[in-house]
């Protein structure tokens, strides 16, 4: 029998139930739009399952997808704290995106560096309901009162010495309603959380069992491939099929208005039918977008006044009464996500019912947009979520879903589309481009009083949210540039947003990859202009005592600031906050007269308020640096003929083994709890470049380095 009970009045826990002799709570998990705007699930309808079974094994059902991030080891972490739980008879499980017994889709979106922060209440509530229900059935068990029983490490005790498994008590805990109010721990009481703990999926992906979108294999299935306009906006006008078909393994050749798709026994056939194909584009007007044109419709509207953002104090009063004026602009590029598994989904359509099975960070959004496109029951619509390899933003959306529905519905088998590298290079969700023009007015003793800046960035929002777009500014694209930690009694804010003509998206750390850049970079600019240390002047405009502060402190006194490096030795600083986390680092590096740069060593700090597995944290600061210092050195995406000139990663290169730095990191806990998958890749392109001043003189405004000629040693 399944019971659903209510939980709680606050609504974090929605119910529990009996199932196969064990305990099951149903948990309402906050959701959340890919922009961070929460997503409340249908009333009555859950989105996660803790389950704790006779044999005391507790497994947890999520909805969020695991990219690489360590949520499937992290989230769990947090209900087994509360849970008092053993970690090693814990073990979790991804949820699909379909509503079958009262389970509601998974989470809309997985990214913006949320999953661990907008879930740890509830989880941890939840563990502290199923713990307390347990304890309830020990103390009706034994005839006392609850008060006298403590959980701990998956065993009830009473005051008497009586003891009790989980699995013994699990029966008579799941008829009882789950409490209204629990007691969380207090930090010091922690016995995981803030522990370095080895990731629950680690050993399936080391022996090959993890399965991601490329690994799908369904019984009758087929492979197929696509191409698109390579012309964005463009459409197919001709193409014979014939030249495929005469392709061993061939099956379908495949069109829609956009784009070809070729079908066969495997990925090898499909692609040479693919090839052998000479499709006729009608391109439009769009042809003619180029790098060029981009450049100049930015830098005319950095020219012109923008829509105001932030206005604070009288800046053009201030500045006729400063000592001395800083004025720089900077400059970065179109960036693509480069995710090393290539975009690929699966599909199958029979009895109007659809399945899906994709690396995919927006499972429930994904559902609701396949049945609305293909006009099927949203009932009948299931997304499954695999293992994705490597997400940064680029998994959002349908692009590279529709391709493998609309073979499947063709062929009336399942079919696995899988996108050469090539043709996802040609169709981006590109991180936009941005400039800005910065100015500071300084005071006698060389502090910023004044600061003026005009931001022209190509807005996101207005192809993928237009909501988002006020007054005539996106709101995603100024994040990290419209709230300063520095002191500053005079402040303006302009942005523009012209129409670059090609397609945008989210991109690791988005908005904070460029404004992080700029502020980080001008701030030294202002060192440098009046001979200050680049740490005393941001600890002179940080608020005291303020969390930005101590991260400053920190990362100094971790890269031993206050001593000389080793000769031939330059190092540079930067400061960011961003999902809520604040991520200081310090680049050491070597270069010699023809630019070739050694970086020895980052240094970086993180406060991200509670850390769940320092372990995590680590990985993701090294990887944020390796995925940021790739962009800083090497990343651009070029446009000609209304087309992304790059097309794989001869064009598009990456950091190799060998360039990448030593990367120490420290961990502080001084504010509430933060994200932490993207946080650590905006400082570090400013810390580089002002290493590089430091070194050379020669300030980089512009990104990526190899376009000042700068390369690794």
């Amino acid at each position: 029998m399944t019971q659903i009970v209510n939980l709680s009045r606050r609504g974090f826990l929605k119910g529990s139930a009996v199932a196969g002799g064990g305990l099951v709570l149903g948990v309402s998990i906050p959701a959340f739009d890919v922009v961070g705007n929460p997503v409340a699930p249908p009333v009555g309808q859950l989105n996660g399952y803790v389950r704790i079974d006779t044999d005391g094994a507790v497994t947890i059902t999520l909805t969020h997808a695991e990219m690489g991030q360590g949520i499937q080891t992290a989230l769990p972490m947090i209900i087994a704290e509360e849970l008092e739980a053993p970690w090693s008879q814990v073990k979790v499980v991804r949820a699909s995106a379909l509503p079958e017994a009262g389970m509601a889709p998974a989470a809309p979106g997985t990214g913006g560096s949320r999953s661990v922060r907008a879930n740890f209440d509830v989880l941890s509530r939840a563990g502290a309901a199923a713990r307390d229900m347990l304890r309830q059935a020990a103390a009706n068990r034994w005839q006392v009162s609850i008060s006298e029983c403590t959980a701990r490490e998956g065993v009830i005790y009473h005051n008497s010495g009586q003891s009790a498994p989980y699995g013994d008590l699990v029966r008579g805990a799941s008829y009882l309603s789950p409490p209204a109010d629990v007691k969380l721990k207090d930090p010091s009481q922690r016995r995981l959380l803030g522990k370095p703990t080895n990731r629950l999926d680690a050993a399936e992906k080391v022996d090959g069992r993890a399965e991601f979108g490329v690994d799908v294999n369904l019984p009758d299935m087929l492979v197929g491939t696509v191409r698109h306009s390579p012309v964005w906006g463009g459409k197919l006008s001709a193409a014979d099929p014939a030249p495929a078909m005469t392709i061993r393994g061939v099956r379908e050749v495949i069109t829609t208005e956009d784009a070809i798709i070729v079908v066969a026994d495997g990925y090898w056939p499909a692609k040479k039918g693919l090839d052998a194909l000479a499709p006729e584009w009608a391109s439009g007007k769009g042809a003619k977008n180029s790098s060029a044109r981009i450049d100049k419709a930015m830098s005319a509207a950095l020219k012109r006044k923008g829509a105001a953002v932030v206005n604070e104090g009288n800046i053009n009063q201030a500045f006729r009464h400063v000592s001395k004026r800083v004025e720089a602009t900077y400059e970065v590029p179109f960036l693509h996500h480069a995710t090393m598994e290539p975009m690929n989904a699966t599909a199958r359509v029979e009895g109007g019912r659809v399945d899906v099975w994709a690396p995919i960070q927006s499972a429930g959004r994904a559902r609701h947009a396949i049945a609305e496109e293909f006009g099927f029951d949203i009932n009948k619509v299931n997304v499954h979520v695999t293992y994705l390899g490597g997400g940064f933003g680029r998994r959002i959306g349908m692009s590279f879903i529709r391709p493998a529905i609309i073979a499947a519905q063709k062929t009336g088998r399942p079919v696995k589309v899988i996108w050469s590298r090539e043709e996802d290079m040609a169709q981006p969700m590109m991180r936009p481009a941005a400039k800005v023009r910065m100015k500071a007015g300084l005071n006698g003793p060389g502090l910023p009083v004044a600061w003026d800046a005009r931001l022209v960035v190509p807005s996101i929002s207005e192809q993928l949210i237009p909501g988002r777009v006020r007054d005539g500014v996106d709101q995603i694209s100024v994040h990290g540039m419209e709230v300063l930690p520095y002191r500053l009694d005079h402040q303006r804010l302009e942005y523009a947003m012209p129409d670059a003509g090609v397609p945008l998206g989210f991109w690791r750390a988005v908005p904070h990859t460029y404004n992080g850049f700029f502020v980080e970079s001008f701030i030294d600019e202002i060192a440098a202009a009046t001979g200050m240390d680049p740490v005393g002047l941001r600890r002179e405009i940080l608020q005291p005592g303020s969390r930005h502060l101590a991260v400053l402190e920190r990362t100094a006194a971790e890269a031993k600031w206050d001593k000389s490096p080793k000769k031939n030795h330059f190092r540079g600083i930067a400061l960011h906050e961003s999902f809520g986390s604040i991520v200081g680092q310090v680049v050491e590096l070597k270069i010699s007269d023809d630019k070739a740069i050694k970086i020895r060593k980052v240094t970086a700090v993180v406060d991200c308020g509670v850390a769940v597995n320092p372990r995590t944290i680590e990985a993701q600061i090294e990887g944020s640096i390796a995925y940021a210092l790739t962009a800083a050195m090497y990343g651009r995406v070029d446009v000609e003929g209304g087309a992304a000139v790059q097309s794989n990663f001869d064009s598009y290169q990456m950091v190799q083994m060998a360039d990448m730095p030593k990367v120490d990191v420290h961990i502080l806990e001084n504010g509430p709890i933060g994200g932490i998958g993207e946080p650590g890749v905006p400082p570090l392109a400013p810390a580089l470049t002002n290493a590089i001043f430091a070194a050379t003189g020669e300030r980089v405004r512009k990104l990526p380095l190899i376009d000042s000629g700068y390369r690794f040693a």
